[in-house]
């Protein structure tokens, strides 16, 4: 393993590894636009020059590779004046959109303009204007005239989602990135191109305009989209969240996530939530506090087990809640009530084993293998069709159901509500403002569950990792997990949060931004 001293402190690296990784190693900063860990190397930028003790020209580090006894160096006087000119070269035709633009608070040009700039600007030239706003598909914006052609969204398409809708088209001062004729950025992975954009020219028609980065938080967690369980980063703040994007790791996901898991913030927020427990039916509804319907779905399931067997009340559960919530209403039902009437609900058996080769999986869930380990430990093998048969005949006195969190993903849900509704009595678990739920024929009380971004707990990949979540904000005051749901129906005492989310926003900037770098 080679070894080198960079700015005067040794490293030792893998053959091959090239000095801009090495500095990355380090933890060492350097100057660079073109480059990016996920992609291959462009050498178009020119901003990560370095000094090479021997030779006589300075070098790129992004695609120079480290020798054993190399002495480099970013910080002389030769290297720093290079770098100013690289940027000053960078911002010739840089509009100053800096307070209108979406990418302000995180914008890679401003944060290495103050780290490696900070020079008096010499050009007496006109700009030149590009196209401003130009619709490059259903989810992504281009402005032209901000970008620096660093071509990380170019090379994004051809390398990772093979799309190949961009390219740089043009000569000069006047190239600037497009489409091709007829084919729009539409891929299932379009946005990850406004991930890696150093500056604010690709900006996501979702999260646009939407808030400024200062009054964001972020958090590491799991996007529950589907069995795949990339490694993201969730953003929100008092109101609730408002966007996600991916995070590395080379395990599970890379540095990528598909599109459709970007959209898993919108259910946790309180216009598609359960606000509060109802009892009824048919569409006609009625308040209840959370302690009452715990009280009455005991009783239910008490007084069903004394009359006609534990065989009278079942549990249908769905892949999209944790391991320890399944541990905690597995142990209640085979341990507490002696029933092993527990149900897995397949959102989409037609697809449920598709894959797209890169990341999105048909199994639109985030913990399908916790439930399966989960059923399996407790000897839980009843096939769905026992409970059709059960439910057809009448013989369910009591159905629990921890429905989707995401609705969306459960497209036959208004056929399995008419279902569940042959029960006698229905308790619907679920974070979800559901329509379908909202139609059942059969008495039924509905009960808010908390969603991925207001518990802790484990979600198990498709290929058995596990991988942690933790709560990031409080989004309905009376919402439970499952794990609370089956100690209440214990007889537990539980405690239910206050809600932590408040009237006024935040400045929570503080000095960390979302750059794909």
């Amino acid at each position: 393993m080679p070894k080198c001293k960079i700015n005067g402190q040794e490293v030792e690296v893998e053959a091959g590894t090239t000095i801009i990784e090495a500095f990355k190693k380090l933890d060492s900063e350097i100057a660079h636009y073109c480059y990016h860990p996920g992609l291959s190397v462009a050498g178009v930028c020119r901003l990560c020059m370095v000094e090479i003790e021997g030779n006589p020209r300075l070098q790129i580090a992004c695609n120079t590779v480290v020798q054993d006894g190399m002495v480099i160096n970013n910080n002389s006087e030769k290297v720093k004046e290079t770098v100013k000119w690289g940027l000053d070269f960078h911002l010739i035709n840089h509009p100053l959109d800096c307070p209108i633009c979406d990418q302000a608070g995180e914008c890679e040009l401003q944060i290495q303009y103050m780290k490696f700039g900070q020079y008096d600007p010499e050009m007496a030239e006109p700009k030149v204007k590009k196209n401003k706003v130009v619709d490059l598909g259903s989810k992504i914006v281009l402005d032209s005239e901000r970008c620096i052609l660093c071509s990380r969204c170019v090379r994004f398409t051809e390398e990772v989602s093979k799309t190949n809708e961009l390219g740089i088209f043009n000569r000069g001062d006047r190239s600037e990135i497009g489409t091709f004729d007829g084919k729009p950025l539409e891929n299932d992975y379009a946005v990850n191109t406004v991930d890696i954009c150093p500056v604010g020219a690709l900006t996501s028609k979702d999260f646009r305009f939407r808030q400024r980065v200062w009054y964001l938080k972020n958090k590491e967690t799991v996007c529950p989209g589907c069995s795949t369980g990339c490694n993201v980063k969730s953003y929100y703040n008092e109101e609730g969240l408002f966007r996600v994007k991916p995070r590395q790791n080379d395990e599970v996901n890379g540095y990528w996530m598909c599109d459709k898991g970007r959209d898993t913030y919108k259910f946790v927020n309180k216009e598609n939530r359960l606000l509060e427990p109802k009892v009824g039916q048919s569409g006609q509804w009625d308040s209840q506090e959370v302690d009452g319907v715990m009280s009455v779905m005991s009783t239910k399931i008490d007084d069903a087990v004394k009359s006609a067997g534990s065989d009278k009340v079942a549990l249908v559960l769905t892949g999209q809640y944790t391991s320890e919530e399944y541990a905690s209403m597995l142990s209640y039902f085979v341990g507490h009530l002696k029933s092993k009437n527990v149900y897995h609900w397949v959102n989409n058996p037609e697809s449920f084993d598709e894959f797209d080769g890169l990341l999105l999986r048909g199994d639109r869930n985030p913990n399908t293998k916790g439930l399966l380990n989960g059923l399996d430990q407790h000897g839980i093998t009843a096939p769905w069709s026992d409970l059709e048969t059960k439910l057809n005949a009448g013989d369910i006195e009591v159905l629990l159901v921890a429905g989707p969190e995401d609705p969306s993903v459960f497209p036959t849900l208004t056929e399995k509500v008419s279902l569940f509704s042959k029960a006698k009595n229905l308790f619907w678990m679920s974070a979800a403002k559901t329509e379908a739920a909202d139609s059942a024929t059969t008495k039924t009380w509905q009960i808010p569950l908390k969603t991925y971004a207001e518990k802790e707990g484990t979600f198990v990949n498709h290929k058995g990792i596990e991988q942690k979540i933790q709560p990031m904000v409080n989004i309905v005051d009376c919402a439970q997990t499952l794990s609370e749901v089956a100690s209440a129906l214990s007889g537990q005492k539980v405690d239910h949060l206050g809600s932590l989310v408040k009237d006024r926003k935040t400045n929570h900037f503080i000095n960390h931004h979302g750059g794909g770098l």
